[in-house]
């Protein structure tokens, strides 16, 4: 399958939505939902999307991961150097870098910086990359109030004294990122037809096995990739994302659906 094949480009259109959540909080504003303060669009950063494909890879897959918690860095760094019989070395070391690129799954798919300890491994470039998303419309955050019957001290035990919370949620937003697949850089990382496949199922469940309150609810709705015939690719990729368009079924009220819009 065409959409599988790691020696073609790739470029992708994604459009998911969230209800009554939080998709991306920035903590250098209380956790809020993170905005374009200029136009009142909400953004969800790069970084954001890929933990989720990380996520889903680490839950569904049995892939081994890079980025996680369970392990530093610098430590997997050094278990692929002690595989090779390499110890420290301040020269980046190609031969690790290979060892990383087969040993996990995101740095083939989306590079890493491998010069941070004692061993370097140097940098990769990773194949597969994907931009800040951001809601088609204005959203319009909201910070709740909440309340907990659960206590955390004695003293408020006895008092009965409540203690409140904060909640921020966007009713409605509808967001749009796109992505890019090359597949030179995918040759060097050793990219397969299984990595790209599970990608693309990554990409299109990726919320599904990530649900929380605070996220609220949401979804993949439209998920449009374009496969070019060769590496090089048939046509520009800023052209391809225009060929996708999203419009307001009706201009007279504020969205709080998928539904509310159009997809051409």
């Amino acid at each position: 399958m065409s959409l599988r094949d790691p020696n073609r480009r790739h470029e992708f259109v994604l459009l998911f939505d969230v209800t009554n959540g939080n998709p991306n909080g920035d903590p250098d504003a209380g956790n809020l939902p993170r905005i374009d303060p200029e136009t009142g669009c909400g953004l969800v950063t790069d970084v954001c999307l890929k933990r989720k494909i990380r996520n889903y890879v680490a839950d569904t897959s049995g892939q081994a991961l890079f980025i996680q918690s369970r392990s530093s860095l610098n430590a997997l760094i050094g278990e692929a150097g002690a595989k090779l019989g390499v110890g420290q070395d301040k020269r980046p070391n190609e031969a690790v870098r290979d060892q990383m690129c087969r040993d996990y799954y995101d740095i083939r798919m989306f590079g890493a910086v491998l010069s941070t300890g004692d061993l370097n491994a140097g940098q990769v470039r990773g194949p597969a990359q994907m931009s800040f998303a951001r809601s088609l419309d204005p959203i319009f955050p909201l910070d709740l109030t909440i309340t907990r019957g659960a206590r955390t001290t004695q003293e408020r035990m006895e008092t009965g004294e409540t203690e409140m919370g904060r909640k921020p949620i966007v009713p409605y937003g509808l967001y749009r990122g796109h992505g890019y697949f090359n597949p030179f850089l995918a040759e060097q990382t050793g990219v397969t037809e299984g990595d790209l496949g599970l990608f693309w199922e990554a990409l299109a469940h990726m919320f599904e096995f990530d649900r929380s309150a605070t996220r609220g609810e949401m979804a993949v709705q439209q998920l449009c990739a374009f496969t070019h015939e060769n590496k090089k690719g048939n046509a520009s990729a800023h052209h391809l994302f225009s060929c996708v368009n999203a419009h307001r079924v009706d201009d007279s009220r504020s969205p709080r659906a998928f539904s509310d819009y159009r997809i051409e």
